[in-house]
């Protein structure tokens, strides 16, 4: 933080210097990128890996990579300084919300601000793409991801779309 960045720091609200320092801390450049390379797949596949063993099949609510490629679908890809794949994500736009799908970042990348960035990204995405709020199913295991959408105003919200009650998810949505 630069020295006027402190002195204005009384100015500003805390949750927003929360935000900075997420944004600025993670170091990494994201971008929009295709599902099906070999760096988005395997990233993919060990998303799946760790959700495996924690929910039922049918609590398992990611899409598939030929979804992922969908005009109306924007993936984008969190690399690390020396352009490593660390993390991904994407949003799923319907005329009424964007579904952010697929967040994943890699165990030893955790908690340096790089989900916070890359779900801003997708946000961003989504409001350029006209929609009005952001949703999300996921798993009531990901205790560390829903205390982030949590804290990025995301609010728990009835199931929407297709989605079905079920005793292992959590849906929340976010109003643009």
């Amino acid at each position: 933080m630069s020295a006027l960045d402190i002195r204005d720091a009384d100015l500003i609200d805390k949750a927003y210097l929360e935000l900075l320092a997420e944004r600025a801390g993670s170091g990494a450049s994201i971008a929009l990128e295709r599902a099906d390379q070999p760096e988005a797949l395997a990233l993919i596949e060990e998303l799946d890996a760790y959700q495996m063993p924690l929910y039922p099949a049918e609590s398992h609510h990611g899409v598939e990579v030929s979804v992922l490629l969908q005009p109306n679908v924007a993936f984008a890809v969190a690399r690390d300084e020396s352009g490593q794949a660390v993390g991904c994500g994407a949003v799923w736009c319907v005329p009424e919300y964007g579904e952010l799908k697929r967040m994943y970042v890699r165990p030893q990348c955790r908690g340096k601000g790089v989900a916070r960035a890359l779900m801003d990204f997708l946000e961003d995405q989504a409001k350029a793409r006209g929609c009005a709020a952001m949703t999300l199913e996921t798993g009531i295991h990901q205790h560390e991801a829903i205390a982030l959408y949590r804290r990025a105003g995301y609010e728990f919200c009835a199931p929407f779309g297709s989605y079905a009650v079920d005793p292992n998810s959590v849906f929340m949505r976010k109003p643009f």
